[in-house]
């Protein structure tokens, strides 16, 4: 059958890169239903009403705050050996349309522990409304991308294994979902070493959460305290920031009666 030849367009190159440097990584996956009610209402309440990949990113860095193992990478030269970060990198999985078509770009965002819930929401949504040239994660991450293959590859090789270039360009864990497009769980992959992937909230206020990890950092019992930790942070801490910046109903107004 005659079909047409039809050129890889850089956003789907790197798709390319981004899955050959993830097939040799041994991830495994946990997911558990948390109960979110208290976060459903207090971001109801809220007048921030931020996304909710800015709040798993946040309240994810806060439990690697207090956990080192979720801060660390596996490198492999000059030998096998692991790399703890000083502070969590995400990388929030945007997705766009360029040239007409759909892609998904990482956006970074460092130590979002750090940061108001109102400043990550704002970096995610600057990721998704602004010109790719003006958003730096995008712009460096494509910049490599136009590179010839062979030397996209070397790049990759060299981004992947020393330890500050890697948190510089892959950061320490992901956050990617398709809650906004309707229901579904998402096994996603990347370089590692952590994914966190969140469905939608249910009648019963519960959200699916997947974590997926490179198994040679640790194992499905740190993980599993994780997700209680992150149920945790998010109905506490979260909630917390959140009605700080709660919805005040304006007073009504009390008509005079003359006497």
């Amino acid at each position: 059958m005659r079909g047409t030849v039809r050129k890889l367009s850089v956003p789907r190159r790197l798709i390319t890169d981004l899955m050959h440097a993830s097939k040799r990584v041994p991830f495994v996956s946990l997911r558990r239903a948390l109960d979110l009610g208290p976060l459903i209402e207090a971001r109801a309440a809220s007048a921030l009403h931020p996304g909710w990949a800015a709040i798993f990113a946040k309240a994810f860095c806060l439990v690697a705050r207090d956990e080192p193992v979720l801060r660390t990478l596996y490198l492999k030269w000059p030998w096998p050996h692991f790399y703890e970060l000083p502070r969590s990198v995400g990388m929030v999985a945007i997705a766009r349309v360029e040239d007409g078509q759909d892609c998904v770009l990482p956006q970074k965002v460092s130590a979002a522990d750090e940061l108001p819930l109102a400043k990550v929401d704002a970096l995610i949504r600057h990721a998704k409304t602004a010109a790719v040239d003006d958003v730096p994660a995008f712009r460096k991450i494509l910049r490599a991308t136009r590179l010839p293959l062979p030397v996209r590859r070397l790049v990759w090789m060299i981004g992947l294994n020393f330890g500050r270039q890697r948190a510089n360009y892959f950061g320490s864990f992901g956050v990617t979902s398709v809650a906004g497009y309707g229901a579904g769980e998402l096994h996603a992959l990347s370089p590692g070493p952590f994914i966190v992937s969140y469905g939608v909230a249910g009648p019963d206020q519960t959200v699916d959460v997947v974590i997926r990890w490179d198994h040679r950092v640790t194992d499905a019992a740190l993980i599993a305290k994780t997700l209680t930790r992150l149920e945790h942070v998010l109905n506490t801490v979260i909630v917390a920031e959140l009605l700080a910046h709660r919805h005040i109903p304006e007073p009504k107004a009390v008509r005079a009666v003359a006497t």
